[in-house]
């Protein structure tokens, strides 16, 4: 019932944002923190669906997070081919409204889903499985295995301070920067999201049995150098080699996005890993957290860093700068790669000790899980 439900809420939000056109600033942030949680929801449903099913099917473990991976990029790339076209010739507004369709085929989605229904849950046993839970996690939170991985995930997003609002600025600017139109941003945005289909794909046939800390490694050196793409566009660099803009722009786009894919891949499997039988949706929900703390922490010390440094819409003297900084930044990482282990995705993480306690074992549902599985007839092949 948690798709039909959180689609409908999505719906109404994006409904109620079309349909008004002079909105109170509150009943704006409550509508699209409404639809945020519709797609989130849904989206740590069928998390949990791939975590448990890592556990259930190691081997695949890598498999279905390239899946999930493909098909965010198709949906990106899709999305953000559309985006700019439509703001030109809608509005915002009209693209309100258009969001109404996403968020009813998550709906139509929990309608059309087969679940396995219980009908003996004991509902008076919820205090009790919140608390088992509750144990679970923090034993597991308390395994050196786990949070040394954890500390890691949310350090190196941080590290990498986001100055992409002063980025925007700059390229839309047309004194300082390259004057691009929003259809412009779209497709450049687009073509970013075909690098991170490449970056899925690659991972998937050539990385995907690399070990953790020596993919990181190159990933992170190689998000390092990358940034210095963006250093060189706003020192105009490339007019100088005679590379005009858009083309350039392009370029680092896809190049980023294929990198940062590749960075993001063996996290989201290290991630499936260290979920604990029973628990694997709310654990993984749970890492995802982390990791998006992380991306909250980058954002706001990018925008303090793009303050300190008197960036705003039209003054982009030390831009420069805080892309260097941010550059020197993006290395800072490899110092704590240790707390990432050696092991490759097709080995167990979590110690027995974990696995065997008492509190994972108690949380273990019986046969019935809610969504069908993802791979539920790997076995009889």
């Amino acid at each position: 019932m948690l798709f039909p439900f959180w689609g409908c809420l999505g719906v109404i939000s994006m409904l109620f944002l079309s349909l008004h056109e002079k909105l109170h600033i509150i009943l704006t942030l409550m509508s699209l923190t409404a639809a945020s949680a519709s797609v989130a929801i849904a989206d740590v449903t069928v998390d949990a669906c791939v975590a448990q099913n890592s556990n259930i099917h190691p081997s695949l473990a890598v498999d279905m997070q390239s899946l999930c991976a493909l098909s965010a990029s198709v949906g990106s790339l899709v999305g953000f081919s559309l985006s700019g076209i439509f703001v030109h010739l809608i509005g915002p507004q009209g693209v309100f409204g258009l969001l109404v369709i996403p968020a009813g085929l998550v709906m139509f989605v929990g309608v059309l889903l087969k679940e396995n229904r219980s009908s003996s849950f004991a509902y008076q046993q919820i205090n009790q499985n919140f608390l088992d839970a509750g144990k679970a996690m923090w034993k597991t939170l308390k395994c050196s295995d786990v949070w040394r991985p954890c500390l890691y995930m949310y350090l190196s997003f941080s590290m990498s301070l986001s100055i992409s609002e002063g980025m925007f600025y700059w390229v839309t600017d047309s004194k300082a920067g390259p004057s691009f139109s929003q259809e412009i941003i779209g497709y450049i945005m687009a073509i970013g999201s075909v690098g991170s289909l490449l970056g899925a794909i690659l991972y998937q046939y050539g990385l995907k049995d690399y070990p953790f800390r020596d993919l990181l490694l190159w990933t992170q050196i190689l998000l390092c150098l990358s940034g210095m793409l963006d250093l060189l566009l706003v020192l105009r660099v490339n007019l100088k080699l005679g590379i005009p803009d858009f083309f350039f722009v392009v370029i680092d786009a896809s190049v980023s996005s294929m990198i940062g894919r590749l960075k993001w891949m063996p996290l989201l499997v290290l991630s499936s890993k260290l979920c604990p039988p029973g628990i694997e949706g709310t654990f993984f929900a749970l890492l995802m957290s982390i990791d998006n703390a992380g991306v909250l922490t980058s954002s706001w010390f990018g925008g303090l860093l793009l303050h300190i440094l008197k960036v705003t819409r039209t003054q982009f003297d030390n831009l420069w700068i805080a892309i260097l900084i941010r550059n020197i930044l993006r290395i800072s990482p490899l110092c704590i790669l240790f707390l990432v282990p050696r092991t490759d995705p097709n080995s167990s993480v979590l110690p027995s000790e974990v696995l065997d306690s008492k509190e994972v074992t108690e949380t273990l549902a019986p046969e019935n899980i809610e969504l069908v599985s993802l791979v539920n007839n790997v076995d009889s092949r």
